[in-house]
């Protein structure tokens, strides 16, 4: 394959950022109408625990209309996730050599799977279990109304955490894939990756033990299965070798 000139290239990659831009100004479209709906559907596990007769509040005139607008928009995203990086793909898989290619098809597809199960596993499993804990200490005497735009910020880190923190097992085989790294190293650092899991939760969660061990657990077993993905490359050697 002859080489492209960079003007070549940036054409190339102004194009299939306006197609990622056309998706997504599509999708927002189609949700849009059903904004407000969208925004009752991912506070509920808020509301469900909130006191008899007590609603979600907005402080700012324009929290009615922004924070569903920035949902439906930040789900427009989400949404169109997978074209993205099918246009991210595209532009990079020129310049890839064959066996490159074949894996990276394989790390593409695992990667969009398992950031919608990290969003799918916050959303299911830690969002009821963290907002139950926190409506169950809420002191005597304070009603618990928690702002439509603060919620909203705060779901949507946690979506974005846990969608990563399910990309360990893809980051891990692309470190011992490149050479980075082997995978007798990362078994005898297992303790500290341990401990290393245990604080990424305490960073990206609130301050309570049920939603830092909701993170930690997961990437501490997601590592474990990347190692075992891993186990591939040692077994084949000089198999994943790129070649044209």
């Amino acid at each position: 394959m002859s080489e492209m000139p960079l003007t070549a290239h940036l054409s190339e990659l102004r194009r299939r950022l306006v197609r990622c831009l056309v998706v997504i100004s599509v999708v927002f479209l189609g949700l849009f109408p059903f904004a407000q709906t969208l925004y009752t559907q991912v506070s509920e596990p808020l509301r469900r625990y909130l006191p008899e007769g007590a609603s979600m509040i907005a402080t700012s005139v324009t929290s009615p209309f922004l924070a569903p607008f920035k949902l439906t928009l930040m789900t427009a995203v989400f949404v169109a996730m997978p074209v993205l990086l099918h246009q991210a793909w595209g532009f990079l898989a020129p310049a890839m050599y064959r066996q490159e290619r074949r894996i990276a098809r394989v790390l593409l597809l695992s990667s969009i799977v398992l950031f919608y199960a990290g969003m799918a596993f916050a959303f299911f499993v830690v969002f009821p279990m963290m907002f139950g804990f926190f409506a169950s200490v809420t002191p005597d005497g304070v009603a618990m109304m928690t702002d439509i735009g603060l919620y909203l910020d705060f779901i949507l880190a946690l979506f974005l955490a846990f969608g990563l923190a399910f990309e360990i097992p893809v980051a891990t085989f692309i470190v011992v894939w490149a050479g980075v790294v082997d995978v007798a190293t990362l078994r005898r650092s297992r303790p500290y990756v341990v401990v290393g899991c245990f604080v990424v939760g305490m960073l990206l969660t609130p301050p309570d033990v049920f939603s830092q061990t909701l993170l930690a657990l997961p990437m501490w077993l997601l590592f474990e299965v990347g190692l075992v993905a891993c186990g591939g490359i040692s077994r084949r050697g000089k198999g994943l070798v790129p070649v044209r």
